[in-house]
């Protein structure tokens, strides 16, 4: 038996509550424990509370993180992420300087194809290094769990090839990770002329092939006006929930599709991005309890002024949570933190609510709400010690990592160099 004691904190943020998704104010109620410390026994939390509590528990071997001024938090669950892939486009973020658009980038062979063709073109041990350093970065920034998407692979063979690389990542380094399936991406170049094809690719010889090796725990579709429409996006997530896949989607990004209300229909585990929802869409995720899963980063670096309108979503009584939607294109950081950031500026959340986008919320979209996301005994001991004496300066304080500390199953994973 392995036992950690956290001890001397300045802020235990526990997020202790109810078993579900945080609504409205209970956003805001993040069950702060002043001069906190923290037991864990091999991979679990067994004790939350006053450090002169706490501290009683622990065995005299028990190995001792001094936490004195700092804030203790649960890791961050990052829920919309697409890691695996193959080149960069600091050409395309060059463009959008200059003035192009997503769409022009995009016209003129870059955007999602130029990452396919070059993922394609890269062997599954090559995918696999290139993924490594990613993910370092994400666990060094408070990152413990994340959901990992294909997509730019875009025929069977190397979609099969991405989601493979997924599961390697997931069993050989520290960031759990949570497999989805997104073949319905982009339409391919080779099936620019006949789109139907396509899809019957996805969902006659793709989605059977993920399921049946077991690859995925969930699929996604890019619902917009240009990729995918609403009834194609139907026709994807309905067979993938046949096979017994959750469903998650990228909606009303770029503009309003009615991708939000398909995502209730369909009872989703979450819709993302949402720039573009409007009132019906707002009022249907309401209705259904699908997770709204916002990612400010993508608006910002685009360089874009349409935000998801979080206000709304929270007041509305809509789970709202936050993702980095790391990928080589719209939105390449590996942080958490700076979403918050972001989200705090620019959508007019409070870094309250911006800490239970990041942990609890994102952890029910991802069906690991009992296990992880909050700082109580039973959960797994995923923590992050933060250097910073309040919870609100990791968003305010921005551009600078704060994690100074991260455990991952009650082991220490990370210790950043002073």
């Amino acid at each position: 038996m392995t036992e950690l004691l956290i001890r001397g904190a300045k802020q235990v943020v526990t997020l202790a509550g109810p078993a579900r998704p945080r609504l409205k104010q209970e956003m805001r109620e993040l069950s702060i424990i002043e001069d906190g410390a923290v037991l864990t026994r091999d991979e679990q939390i067994v004790a939350v509370g006053k450090q002169n509590e706490v501290r009683n528990l622990a065995s005299p071997l028990a190995e001792q993180i001094d936490a004195g001024g700092c804030v203790v938090m649960p890791g961050f669950v990052d829920a919309h992420t697409h890691p695996v892939y193959a080149g960069t486009r600091e050409d395309e973020y060059e463009m959008r300087a200059e003035g192009y658009t997503y769409q022009q980038i995009a016209e003129r062979g870059g955007g999602i194809l130029s990452t396919v063709r070059k993922t394609r073109a890269a062997s599954e041990d090559e995918l696999f290094e290139l993924a490594i350093p990613r993910l370092r970065l994400m666990l060094e920034h408070g990152t413990t769990t994340a959901e990992a998407k294909s997509g730019y692979g875009l025929s069977v063979e190397d979609e099969l090839k991405i989601l493979r690389v997924i599961r390697r990542l997931d069993e050989s380094q520290e960031i759990d990770l949570v497999p989805t399936f997104l073949g319905a991406h982009e339409v391919p170049e080779e099936y620019r002329a006949s789109r139907e094809d396509y899809l019957d690719l996805v969902t006659k010889e793709m989605l059977p092939a993920v399921a049946s090796q077991k690859l995925a725990r969930y699929a996604d579709v890019f619902c917009e006006t240009r990729i995918f429409s609403v009834e194609e996006a139907r026709r994807v997530l309905s067979r993938a929930a046949t096979l017994g896949l959750g469903l998650r989607a990228h909606v009303e990004q770029l503009s309003l599709s009615g991708g939000a209300e398909l995502c209730a229909q369909l009872k989703a585990a979450s819709a993302d991005h949402l720039e573009w929802v409007d009132d019906d869409g707002v009022n249907a995720l309401q209705r259904s309890g699908v997770i709204a899963l916002l990612l400010p980063g993508a608006v910002f670096n685009l360089g874009l002024v349409q935000y998801a309108p979080a206000r709304k979503l929270i007041d509305a009584g809509v789970p709202v949570g936050l993702a980095t939607a790391f990928n080589p294109g719209s939105s390449p950081t590996p942080s958490m933190q700076l979403v918050m950031s972001i989200a705090c500026a620019q959508m007019k959340m409070t870094p309250a609510e911006a800490v239970s986008a990041s942990t609890i919320n994102p952890a029910y979209s991802l069906g690991l709400g009992a296990s992880i996301g909050s700082i109580e005994p039973g959960k797994r001991a995923d923590i992050v010690v933060y250097d910073c004496a309040d919870y609100r300066q990791i968003p305010y304080l921005f551009g600078v990592n704060h994690a100074s500390t991260v455990i991952k199953g009650g082991r220490v994973v990370y210790v950043r160099r002073s």
